[in-house]
């Protein structure tokens, strides 16, 4: 049997009705509130007082006159709170303190000090956060690499991190008094473009994060989908390469052995060792930046191994506009220096594998974000949890 919904609750989810419409609009009027929220006059005004008086929602002044008396504007102070994010999809993890409306206020890093991370790196990033936040904190949002169980915030599995069963969330809102919210790092960036990107309305959207690892962030009606309990998006262990190369979860063949950043550099080092290049002695010689150097320089074979990661890349892709049948796909990390060429490598194996109509429907492009992705998706967790504007 359902629960009746309380009295409480019902002001809530209008509160955050409210604030979501405010928001959305940029300026927008008490009456128009209620017209496009469908809440009575009264329980707007009501709403939008108790709004005001925590600053989070104030006046601009009036609309133009349409005959009658003219309405008095609101609009959302992006100003009025703070939130914390945190990127640890990097070896120098990244912070940052931003407005309600995704803008950076405050930028910081905190460098791996060996090959495994500790959580009190994460702890010395966010004390620094805290104390250069000049406003009340909403909450604090984490985008971290690994299988990531959402709804409770703990980091299931991190393989890089050497990270097993970590309650994120619970250390967190204990040490910080603030609510926080984890989620995986490629997740948080589809809802960084989603909600912070130029998306011009589309509600289904995947965003296919390509650096050290892959992962895909998927948003259905406008929804982020974590999957149940997680795992939605982790595509950088489907097998590509029959019989390919070892990868570091025990496969071989996986997706990121084949178009990862550091596949890309891998087998670039390679070519350039069997061509007897004396500047190439180890790997840690060669960096994305010179393969990109190369690529852009015209070199035939790096491009081959760009095209190569492009198809493994189509190929996935294929994969989740067929069960999906979402159509628009953006790409986001170190690939997007490569330019368009990777973009056309993609869509070839998309039309290789997939119904013309399919095909034809689907839309590559870069994410708008850049390497604020993930760090702006952070945001938008909290923003969504707190403040329901999403």
């Amino acid at each position: 049997m359902k629960k009746k919904v309380t009295h409480e609750q019902t002001r809530v989810l209008n509160r955050q009705l409210v604030t979501k419409t405010i928001y959305d609009a940029g300026e927008i009027s008490r009456a128009e509130v209620a017209r496009v929220t469908r809440l009575t006059r009264p329980t707007v005004s009501d709403l939008v007082a108790e709004l005001m008086s925590q600053r989070l929602v104030v006046e601009v002044g009036y609309a133009p006159s349409t005959g009658g008396k003219r309405p008095m504007l609101l609009r959302i102070d992006a100003d009025a709170q703070n939130t914390i994010s945190i990127d640890l999809s990097r070896k120098d993890f990244c912070g940052a303190v931003l407005d309600l409306r995704g803008e950076v206020q405050h930028r910081e890093y905190r460098r791996w000090r060996n090959d495994r991370p500790s959580l009190d790196l994460i702890f010395e990033l966010v004390d620094s956060l805290v104390a250069a936040a000049d406003r009340p904190l909403l909450g604090i949002g984490v985008g971290t690499p690994g299988l990531i169980d959402a709804a409770h915030g703990v980091v299931v599995a991190a393989v890089n991190q050497e990270w097993t069963n970590v309650p994120l969330r619970q250390l967190l809102e204990e040490r910080y008094g603030v609510p926080a919210y984890v989620a995986n790092d490629c997740q948080a960036a589809a809802l960084g473009e989603f909600t912070f990107g130029n998306v011009n309305g589309v509600q289904d959207l995947v965003v296919i994060s390509v650096g050290w690892g892959i992962g895909a962030g998927i948003v259905v009606n406008g929804q982020l989908l974590h999957g149940t309990p997680f795992g939605a998006g982790e595509i950088g262990h489907i097998v590509v390469a029959e019989n390919g190369e070892r990868c570091s979860c025990g496969g071989f063949g996986c997706l990121e052995t084949v178009s990862s950043s550091q596949a890309i550099v891998r087998q670039v080092h390679a070519l350039l060792a069997r061509r007897g290049d004396p500047r190439v002695i180890s790997p840690e010689q060669v960096s994305f930046d010179r393969v990109c150097e190369l690529f852009h320089e015209g070199d035939a074979e790096v491009r081959e191994v760009v095209r190569a990661a492009g198809r493994g890349l189509g190929t996935v892709a294929a994969y989740l506009v067929g069960v999906l049948g979402i159509y628009h796909l953006r790409f986001a990390g170190q690939v997007t220096a490569i330019g368009p060429f990777l973009l056309e490598a993609v869509r070839e194996e998309m039309v290789r594998l997939l119904l013309p109509a399919l095909a034809d429907e689907a839309q590559l492009e870069f994410a708008t974000l850049g390497s604020d992705i993930v760090l702006k998706g952070a945001s938008a967790l909290v923003l969504h949890h707190e403040l329901g504007v999403l």
